[in-house]
């Protein structure tokens, strides 16, 4: 085994801070860890959807390829994006400790998702999350969202943000740069005072802070949000709780958790995985990172998504937490529309906990989850 382990990751802010857990652990047993920051097929087709990518594991195969290749010891990833097939070559080494694994809504005022009123735009590019969404609540109108954390975000607030601000603007009687700019733009109706949201009472609209005072008050987050331009303009997002917290922003958001009885989240959601090939290498990184009720949950969580053969081009969600002698195991397996579903919940026996959920998985099977996957998978090729 090399004296400094080279490790393979996204370049992305949420990658490096997972990156940079695992590289804390193995320092912590006396091992230097240099990250090489590797670009995916995923970041290299931003405006696609996930479940449009191809086959699974868009964000994993080049991170991969740099061990087999030799030119890193090992790589980490969000355990959702790793295919559940063997990996040739390769096992994970290490699953740390889990983080929380369900999903929130995130909405400027802090409703949650019932609260949302009829209409309202939801962005996800889950294509779990939206059927979720849409079987919870058909009169919302799920939209898609790709982006790191932070971009989805931006692209949340960035309307209310300008919206405000062209308020103060006004307001403050500074809304000439508005103007101008509309005339640039060949707004034939820049001067028309009688539009909604510049005649009246948002003219005499009072404010306690000048304008530089508010922008003054915004995080980096809202500062980042007012400089950027979005085609679609949405009421709410659903990402999960993990990302949030990894990234640093759970607490710059209103953010309200789903219900996890409706909205199961993806198999190994929460969780990092960490690959690797020689065997000298997996025994460190196990020794230094691996959380055996971490690994017990997930792998029942894989072994149900990869007997299903769903991947990324079926909405399911799978969830297991170790309670005592046995997983509790939860699985939906929806439509893309979110109408049909099919559904249940397990206690696994912990020490037969692989054999037990592939027995699992096929019983959803032979009750209508395969017709579901397959019908699915058509609607992804199509």
């Amino acid at each position: 085994m090399t004296e400094t382990l080279r490790l393979a990751t996204r370049g992305s802010d949420l990658a490096l801070r997972q990156a940079e857990t695992v590289r804390e652990a193995l320092s912590s047993r006396r091992r230097d860890v240099e990250l090489r920051q590797v670009e995916t097929r995923g970041d290299q087709i931003p405006d696609e959807l996930i479940h449009r990518l191809g086959k699974t594991g868009a964000f994993v195969r080049a991170l991969d390829e740099e061990v087999l290749a030799g030119d890193a010891d090992l790589a980490v990833h969000s355990l959702k994006d790793l295919p559940t097939e063997d990996m040739a070559d390769l096992v994970v080494a290490g699953v740390p400790e889990r983080a929380p694994s369900g999903d929130v809504v995130v909405q400027p005022d802090g409703l949650g998702i019932e609260e949302l009123p009829a209409g309202a735009v939801v962005g996800t590019g889950s294509l779990r999350r939206g059927a979720q969404i849409r079987a919870t609540r058909p009169d919302l109108t799920v939209e898609p969202i790709r982006g790191n954390v932070d971009t989805r975000l931006e692209k949340l607030l960035a309307p209310g943000l300008q919206a405000e601000h062209e308020r103060r603007l006004i307001a403050s009687g500074e809304d000439s740069a508005l103007t101008a700019e509309a005339d640039e733009d060949g707004d034939e109706n820049a001067d028309d005072t009688d539009d909604e949201g510049t005649d009246g009472d948002e003219v005499d609209e009072e404010f306690d802070e000048t304008v530089e005072e508010w922008f003054d008050s915004l995080s980096d987050l809202e500062r980042d949000a007012m400089e950027r331009r979005v085609e679609t303009e949405y009421d709410a997002i659903v990402l999960a709780e993990a990302g949030l917290r990894r990234s640093n922003l759970f607490y710059e958001v209103e953010t309200t958790r789903l219900p996890r009885e409706e909205f199961v989240p993806a198999a190994g959601q929460g969780a990092i995985a960490v690959t690797a090939s020689d065997p000298d290498v997996v025994e460190a990184v196990r020794d230094a990172v691996d959380h055996p009720r971490t690994r017990v949950a997930v792998t029942v969580e894989r072994t149900v998504l990869g007997e299903l053969n769903g991947g990324c081009v079926a909405p399911i969600g799978v969830s297991a937490m170790v309670q005592g002698e046995h997983v509790h195991v939860r699985a939906r397996v929806l439509s893309t529309d979110g109408t049909e579903e099919v559904a249940d919940t397990r206690d696994l026996p912990i020490r037969s906990h692989a054999t037990a959920a592939a027995e699992f998985a096929a019983d959803l099977a032979d009750r209508g989850a395969d017709d579901l996957i397959a019908v699915a998978r058509e609607e992804a090729d199509e």
